[in-house]
């Protein structure tokens, strides 16, 4: 197992993908070491992705695509304009209510950095603010996507530890507000120290009209969220409605997509979810065999052994995932560490959907900075700002990340809460 494990970690530092690096290490393992047979080996792989909760991946990767392509955003950013362009460092606040309305149909940050982000930071160049300051803001608002609902996180948490999607969506609607809430609070900081004044006059008139045109796109998270709240479909289904829902937005009543632009969103649909099942497949392997081997087992006892302090355990918890998140993309993390990890969280009586969203936001953070944050390298490319001013630019904005992550991992209500009213959770 040392040698699997160190093996892994020399592939993944010298640039190989990472599920070559899962897949190598584990085959090196069972083929050569364990002598397990091959055809157990790939049975083990295709149980990883033969999960109906995972079919809600690719219909949630081409809904954020289609949203993106549609000319959903445009007007979702007209409605964020008119709604809070009048505060100080308007289009700041903007940018941060702006993707918390995207969030709710893309399901990741990556979307959201490149969909409505892209709008964004041309804005507020536009009007002034400093390259970096747009960037920073940007960066930090993109990390809603994957907490408030719905979520391709969440969707894999779920399957990875056996964990009710639904009660995970629910889960995630109030720690993103606490996020935004934070997020909001930087930004009016940043506007009194730097004196910037608002970017548009409130408008009655203004707002009821950009309302008006966004509002088939303001249904999707009710959609989503409403139909497995009341039962209406499963997390699947719903992510096959918001589909549904995004290609009549596109086709029939923006009339803004082509036979073209679809084709070109669904390959790269394909390729995304291509790329995200293969990690998992390689993943639950890597998994399966640190199972049967009980490293899971030793790793929990050896932790539980130096404390069983619930608060304790979760600080040396998010300081792992911390570190991992720099290193390794939201997927493959959970997708390695969830089976490591959940017998711990249970043993001292932590909610795994708490530890789930908590889980979702470390990694979300990862995403901000070198060596593999992919929102950093999206923004730079978008910028056009060199990798280091990018870091640089959105160090400061951990600030509020950082706070919204204490006290989701301090205050379980702040997750559980709402599921347990809906019922989802005793």
């Amino acid at each position: 197992m040392a040698i699997m494990v160190f093996l892994f970690l020399v592939v993944l530092l010298a640039g190989i993908p990472v599920f070559i690096a899962l897949a190598g290490s584990s085959l090196i393992y069972t083929h050569f070491i364990a002598g397990i047979p091959d055809f157990v080996i790939l049975h083990r792989m295709a149980g990883g992705i033969d999960s109906f909760p995972l079919l809600a991946v690719p219909f949630f990767i081409l809904a954020g695509n289609l949203m993106n392509s549609a000319g959903i955003t445009n007007r979702i950013y007209d409605f964020a304009v008119a709604t809070c362009g009048w505060m100080r460092g308007g289009l700041a606040h903007v940018n941060i209510f702006g993707s918390v309305i995207f969030a709710g149909m893309s399901g990741t940050a990556i979307a959201d950095a490149a969909g409505i982000g892209t709008i964004e930071i041309k804005a507020m160049k536009d009007h002034g603010y400093t390259t970096e300051f747009a960037v920073g803001v940007t960066a930090a608002s993109a990390t809603l996507g994957p907490i408030i609902p719905p979520s391709l996180p969440f969707v894999i948490y779920g399957m990875m530890g056996n964990v009710s999607i639904g009660a995970l969506f629910l889960g995630g609607f109030i720690p993103g507000l606490v996020m935004t809430a934070f997020m909001m609070l930087y930004a009016y900081y940043c506007a009194r120290k730097y004196n910037m004044g608002p970017d548009q006059a409130f408008n009655w008139g203004v707002l009821g009209r950009t309302f008006v045109a966004a509002l088939p796109a303001l249904m999707t998270p009710a959609l989503i969220v409403g139909g497995m709240t009341f039962g209406w479909f499963t997390p699947t289904e719903a992510a096959i409605a918001a589909c549904t829902w995004a290609l009549i937005l596109g086709t029939l009543l923006y009339r803004s997509m082509s036979l073209k632009q679809f084709y070109k969103v669904t390959m790269d649909t394909v390729e995304t979810t291509a790329g995200v099942l293969l990690i998992v497949a390689a993943a639950s392997l890597f998994g399966w065999v640190l199972t049967t081997t009980q490293v899971t087992e030793r790793a929990a006892e050896a932790l539980l052994q130096l404390t069983n302090n619930r608060y304790a355990i979760l600080f040396l918890i998010n300081i792992l995932l911390l570190v991992v998140g720099c290193f390794l993309e939201p997927i493959a993390s959970i997708s390695i560490l969830v089976p490591i990890l959940m017998p711990i969280i249970l043993k001292v009586g932590i909610d795994p959907v708490h530890f789930g969203v908590m889980m979702t936001l470390n990694l979300m953070i990862g995403l901000l900075h070198p060596p593999l944050g992919m929102v950093l390298f999206v923004l730079s490319r978008i910028a056009k700002l060199s990798i280091e001013r990018t870091t640089m630019a959105i160090v400061p904005w951990l600030i509020p990340l950082l706070m919204s992550l204490v006290a989701i991992t301090l205050l379980p209500e702040l997750t559980l809460w709402l599921p347990r009213t809906m019922g989802m959770l005793k």
